[in-house]
């Protein structure tokens, strides 16, 4: 069984009985699912082979961009625009078509250490996480730090320098905006837990309180993070990908046989939850729904 029911809460979420779809392995670390609407597809990342993939159902998987200089978050912009978060290069990356431009690399004149989730807010701002990974021979590195903390950032539409949120993590990771935007998700990696801070008009942070830690003897971390429309939180973690309520309450696990790392939702009614696992694609039809940017 996939589901595993700890609050009966859950059980609005997604059904007990509810199957996980295997749609394609073969990969080597997957990451960054990105769901388009206009498409119906999903682009995921590979970031040790150097590849930006798209799967659709009448497709399969086809290679949309190799090399990615090692990509590993993607989001959309308002206009349509691929947002890369790529290793490698240590920039956010925008591209339309064939065109790649760089959106930032540098923080006060220093080399960001590597991009590696990303989110768009409602008003075009960019926001991602800063961690080390990227810099480690096989994910884009070797590559030597340059900047003294791992932080999280944001990009004012229009602005070529990004402004420091956050910078005391030891591994920011996934993040997510609540649906109003008065609350910013970030997870830590090392410390394997999520924090949870207010958000400002003027995009300011203020508190950073752990809302949940998600530990355990298997596999996998907190890395990637979505919610769905009433602010429940699906995050990966040991064993696959954990649900909690908006209060951090834990409510119940998808299981998944293999490492996840990130996950997004999908399908015309964005009730879909692909995840990216290690070296496979999956896919769990859920009860409730999020957003697909």
């Amino acid at each position: 069984m996939s589901i595993q029911i700890f609050v009966s809460d859950m059980e609005a979420l997604i059904k007990p009985t509810a199957s996980l779809i295997r749609l394609a392995d073969g990969f080597v670390f997957t990451e960054g699912p990105l769901w388009d609407s206009s498409s119906q597809s999903l682009f995921f990342s590979d970031i040790p082979a150097d590849t930006i993939y798209r799967f659709s159902d009448s497709q399969g998987v086809e290679v949309f961009r190799k090399p990615s200089n090692f990509a590993n978050g993607l989001a959309f912009d308002h206009d349509g625009r691929l947002i890369a978060c790529e290793h490698r290069t240590r920039q956010i990356s925008r591209s339309a078509g064939d065109t790649i431009g760089v959106v930032v690399d540098r923080y006060q004149g220093k080399r960001l250490n590597s991009p590696n989730d990303v989110i768009v807010a409602k008003d075009g701002s960019i926001l991602f996480t800063d961690p080390l990974y990227g810099l480690r021979d096989g994910l884009g590195g070797p590559g030597e730090q340059e900047l003294s903390f791992q932080g999280v950032y944001r990009v004012a539409p229009g602005a070529n320098e990004p402004t420091l949120l956050v910078d005391d993590f030891e591994a920011p990771n996934g993040l997510a905006l609540s649906r109003d935007e008065t609350i910013l998700y970030i997870a830590d990696t090392i410390h394997r837990h999520i924090r949870t801070f207010k958000v400002r008009d003027d995009w300011t942070l203020s508190g950073g309180d752990v809302l949940v830690e998600l530990k355990g003897e298997e596999e996998g971390k907190p890395d990637g993070m979505k919610l769905d429309v009433n602010g429940n939180i699906f995050s990966t973690g040991p064993g696959g990908i954990w649900i909690c309520n908006p209060d951090g309450d834990i409510l119940g696990r998808i299981k998944i046989p293999e490492k996840t790392s990130n996950l997004a939702w999908g399908d015309k009614d964005h009730s879909t939850l692909y995840i990216t696992a290690s070296t496979g694609l999956y896919k769990i039809r859920c009860l409730t729904s999020g957003s697909c940017s």
